[in-house]
């Protein structure tokens, strides 16, 4: 079975929450080609820019890779070789899934503990103890909430952290924390959409976590747009 990148929600609540996903996805594409555009045309245009613009495109870059990410996942897009596994039976093109499935749910488990216990400390919070299972929370490590972005401004709407995290300091810029959320956030929706994958293989739904035959299924769908019309 190969890749369904043309996902379709079989629930209410599904439906809203693949909506909102793609609408975020959508969102951050489209600051991102606005702020640029904005910045290319102040530059060119009036000798001037925005000082904070390349920031922002790079902070809303990583957004959109590390949230599309899990989104991938979730659609079976990600590209993948699937040469060897092709040669066998449906049954055991299964097995080769759930295989590469468990290898990718400790790597996500791993990722997701590396990302909190790098966020943390941007947060005031407390990375985890243990190098590869979290096994409490350690004690006595220096936070780094007051760390601000280089050019980014403050925005109000965030002015509550200055006294939740950063005791009452007032930040110039807008803090790490914000943008860093980001890593811990992805980290999470990644194992849970490689769990909901994994599910997927175990009872029979698809065979594999990436999308097989693309030229072929980009060649069936150009031809058959083209009977369409």
């Amino acid at each position: 079975m190969s890749g369904n990148t043309r996902f379709t929600p079989k629930t209410p609540f599904g439906r809203v929450v693949h909506s909102f996903e793609e609408t975020a996805i959508a969102v951050l594409m489209g600051l991102m080609t606005l702020v640029t555009f904005v910045n290319v045309i102040m530059r060119y245009g009036f000798d001037s820019s925005l000082i904070w613009g390349l920031e922002v495109t790079l902070i809303l870059f990583a957004w959109l890779v590390l949230f599309g990410i899990s989104y991938g996942f979730k659609i079976t897009s990600h590209l993948g070789v699937d040469a060897v596994t092709n040669i066998f039976s449906p049954a055991g093109r299964r097995v080769f899934g759930l295989i590469a499935a468990a290898c990718c749910l400790i790597y996500a488990f791993l990722l997701a503990k590396g990302a909190w216990d790098y966020w943390a400390p941007f947060a005031a919070l407390q990375p985890t103890d243990g190098r590869w299972f979290p096994l409490g929370f350690t004690e006595g490590v220096r936070d780094r909430a007051f760390y601000e972005t280089d050019q980014v401004p403050m925005l109000g709407m965030f002015r509550f952290l200055e006294d939740l995290i950063n005791y009452g300091d007032e930040y110039e810029k807008l803090p790490r924390v914000i943008p860093y959320a980001m890593l811990p956030v992805a980290a999470l929706l990644m194992l849970f959409r490689l769990m909901q994958a994994t599910m997927s293989i175990w009872r029979g739904d698809q065979e594999s976590l990436i999308v097989s035959h693309e030229a072929e299924e980009a060649v069936q769908d150009a031809a058959a747009l083209n009977r369409e019309d």
